[in-house]
């Protein structure tokens, strides 16, 4: 079987597809990313801390450090639980349970479930001023050493802010996830030290211990550092085979496990160094995954040009934001190179009628004929555009195209920030269900 390309337009802009009349200005602006739904809900999350500041405020309730505590981590409690793998995957699948003869706009709102991770980001950036306001509180108020504990913290959870803005992180990737990474575990030290310290500042009479269990901030404390410590307890290294279609693409094949179809597993060569996630790929019919990985930075295109022959892996596989599409009736999936990988397991799956819409440069010589004609076993009538063919293509009038004549309720889009934002916020403003990645962290 070879692959099947879609016959030349008289120009990629596809003239003869007619859009629709765009949604009125009020709705039409809601859909901007800009006021995408995860920025609403760290939005949210800043606007609760506020109220909650200004109500503390009214009622003197901020001069005890304790309680500036309690909120601090209060608001880490939701960061980190939100993006908690076992979390997630059960978010997901309490949406894919959603009847399908629900309204439309109610489950175009479950659909787009995986902003939830909004409310990491809002956590993590409202508890880092709570903490920053706790140090400025606990002067002259709890111990020389206690105080140092707060400073570092402080300090620490600034360096961390400031290297997970998006550009800095884009830019200085690699430092951003040291940072990340060993920073998060420095402040669970310091957390913990900070906690023991207060405590036993404030126990009187009482034991330690006993003071302990009795300060809420520690059960709070004490789930998220059990949540932090679980994808690492299932950490391992597993066998891989890996296959190079192009100078590229690498195609990795394990036979450890068999996730669910559309989650992604985050891998490493080291422990220690660089951590990536990737759509796995079940091989139907048989056991464990496969993984595309594309040259697209140091670490991929070093993954193509040297292939290891066992990767870490930690946690389990985390459902990935494909899996909402299914609460919909038809989908397109508008995918263009590599992002062929995160719907490919929803292709071989079925889960949902589609059509596959596949924007890549020459398809059989970059990703393998083996590749191609399993799509196109599963999808014959797939479409495949071949940029070395025919150029670029309009993607907000081709996405429009396959849904319009599918008779689809949504596209899915997977691409790179700027293609997914303009497909995205282009079907949206049509008032056209749409969802696809958001690199909120």
């Amino acid at each position: 079987m070879t692959a099947v390309l879609l016959s030349p337009p008289r120009d990629p802009g596809l003239p003869d597809v007619l859009l629709p009349r765009a949604l009125p200005f009020w709705r039409r602006a809601l859909k901007h990313p800009r006021l995408m739904q995860s920025h609403r809900l760290a939005l949210l999350v800043l606007v609760v801390n506020l109220a909650v500041l200004v109500d503390g405020l009214a009622n003197h309730q901020w001069t005890e450090v304790s309680t500036v505590a309690l909120v601090a981590q209060v608001n880490f409690a939701l960061g980190i639980l939100v993006r908690q793998q076992l979390f997630v995957n059960f978010l997901s699948r309490l949406v894919m349970r959603a009847p399908r003869t629900w309204p439309l706009r109610l489950r175009w709102t479950l659909a787009k479930g995986y902003h939830l991770g909004g409310l990491h980001v809002g956590g993590a950036v409202c508890g880092t001023f709570w903490f920053l306001g706790l140090t400025v509180v606990a002067i002259g108020e709890v111990g020389p050493a206690l105080l140092l504990v707060y400073c570092a913290q402080s300090l620490v959870l600034l360096g961390i802010l400031v290297t997970a803005r998006p550009k800095m992180r884009a830019k200085h990737h690699d430092l951003f996830e040291r940072v990340h990474r060993f920073g998060g575990w420095g402040l669970s030290v310091l957390f913990w030290t900070g906690a023991v310290l207060l405590a036993d500042e404030r126990r009187g009479g009482a034991s330690l211990l006993t003071a302990l269990a009795g300060t809420p901030t520690v059960w709070v404390l004490l789930t998220t550092t059990v949540s932090s410590l679980v994808p690492w307890m299932l950490l391992r290294r597993i066998p891989i085979e890996v296959t190079r279609p192009s100078s590229h693409v690498a195609l990795v094949r394990s036979a450890r496990s068999r996730p669910m179809a559309g989650s992604t597993r985050s891998v490493a060569r080291h422990p220690l160094k660089q951590w990536h996630s990737f759509a796995v790929i079940p091989t139907p019919g048989a056991p464990g995954f496969r993984m595309a990985v594309s040259r697209a930075g140091d670490w991929t295109g070093d993954f193509v040009d040297n292939p290891p022959t066992h990767l870490w892996v930690r946690g389990v596989a985390t459902a990935g934001m494909a899996n909402y599409g299914t609460v919909f009736h038809r989908v397109v999936y508008v995918v263009t190179g590599s992002g062929i990988g995160p719907v490919l397991a929803h292709v071989l799956a079925a889960r949902v009628p589609h059509k596959l819409v596949w924007v890549t440069r020459d398809p059989v010589k970059t990703y393998g004929q083996d590749l191609v004609d399993e799509i196109l076993t599963a999808q014959p009538d797939t479409l495949i555009w071949d940029t070395d063919a025919y150029g670029k293509p309009d993607m907000v009038r081709l996405a429009y195209s396959a849904y319009s004549s599918s008779g689809a309720e949504a596209v899915v889009c997977v691409s790179n920030k700027r293609v997914t934002w303009t497909v995205v916020h282009g079907l949206e403003r049509l008032g056209i269900p749409a969802l696809g990645p958001i690199w909120d962290s």
